[in-house]
């Protein structure tokens, strides 16, 4: 049995959704003697240089901060391994660790990564489940190798994606699942029970980072299929259309029964913009023109009619 305070761990990670394993780390007792994150950013109308979340919560706990531009830089390695921690912890940290980095600690490399691993390797794993319909996901522990999250699975959680949740929903969901099957992973870990198992290489699929562009709506294709590219892609990079030369970016979408000419409205009034599709129609509750705030229909709608036979390119 080892004693949580005896693991001398480094935190990496970056964004909002490392947080809760990062916390999990610190409540569990483990002796965290280092975080890593990506450099300060600049951030906001004014541009001003802004902390990752997660060295905030590293400052409010005193916990020594380091900012590589490039982990596997030969110095930066070099004071990774002085540090002597006996395990790394990796949550969404945003660059890839080297074979140099992942032979440091003794109790390996461990990563949560938000899919039910081998389903959805790469970055954006929530967003393409959504995308491609699925009704459950999950987190998985898995030690890390130089594959692109192919190492050998430890613990997994999981949980069903509602018919109209939405990524950012799934996300903050998906984060405190990270931290339970982290916390369950320490403690087998501690226990010398924790068991690791091989991924099949054949069940997997590819999740690619998100781009603009992927929020694209092809009117031709189903409802359905078009529902699920919008909340997939909602808060960011959001599914788009066109409207007289303008990008119009929809959220809160629902697919219906009914038909017309794809692309063109069947039906707008306060509960919603009714858009026909190759297949069915997409029901739109909220829209938003650049530069301008997400608005529910409603209030939309008066400042920027859609009558029926609006056409969206």
């Amino acid at each position: 049995m080892i004693h949580p305070q005896d693991i001398r761990t480094v935190f990496m990670g970056t964004p909002e959704f490392a947080l809760s394993t990062m916390q999990g780390l610190i409540d569990f007792g483990l002796n965290l003697c280092a975080v890593y994150t990506q450099p300060d950013r600049p951030k906001g109308r004014g541009n001003k240089l802004a902390p990752p979340p997660v060295k905030e919560l590293a400052l409010k706990y005193e916990i020594p901060v380091y900012q590589p531009l490039k982990l596997r830089d030969p110095l930066v390695v070099e004071e990774l391994r002085q540090l002597a921690p006996d395990l790394i912890v990796v949550v969404a940290f945003g660059q890839i660790l080297p074979k140099s980095v992942l032979e440091i600690p003794r109790c390996g490399c461990i990563n949560v990564h938000a899919s039910l691993l081998p389903r959805y390797r790469g970055a954006a794993p929530i967003n393409k489940a959504i995308i491609d319909g699925e009704t459950e996901t999950g987190v998985t522990t898995m030690y890390m190798d130089v594959g692109l999250d192919t190492g050998d699975m430890l613990i997994k959680r999981a949980t069903p994606i509602g018919e109209l949740e939405t990524a950012g929903q799934v996300h903050d969901r998906l984060a405190l699942l990270g931290r339970e099957a982290m916390e369950e992973t320490l403690r087998q870990l501690c226990a010398g029970t924790l068991v690791a198992r091989k991924q099949d290489d054949a069940l997997t699929c590819y999740a690619p980072m998100l781009k603009k562009e992927d929020g694209c709506i092809d009117w031709r294709r189903g409802a359905r299929d078009i529902h699920n590219q919008v909340r997939g892609l909602d808060p960011w990079p959001g599914a788009y259309t066109t409207l007289r030369g303008e990008v119009l970016k929809l959220f809160k979408t629902a697919p219906e029964m009914g038909a017309g000419t794809p692309g063109s409205v069947v039906f707008s009034g306060a509960d919603g913009v009714r858009i026909a599709c190759g297949e069915g129609l997409l029901r739109v509750g909220e829209l938003q023109l650049p530069g301008k705030k997400r608005l529910a229909v409603a209030e939309f709608l008066r400042g920027c009619p859609l009558p029926p036979g609006t056409s969206f390119e």
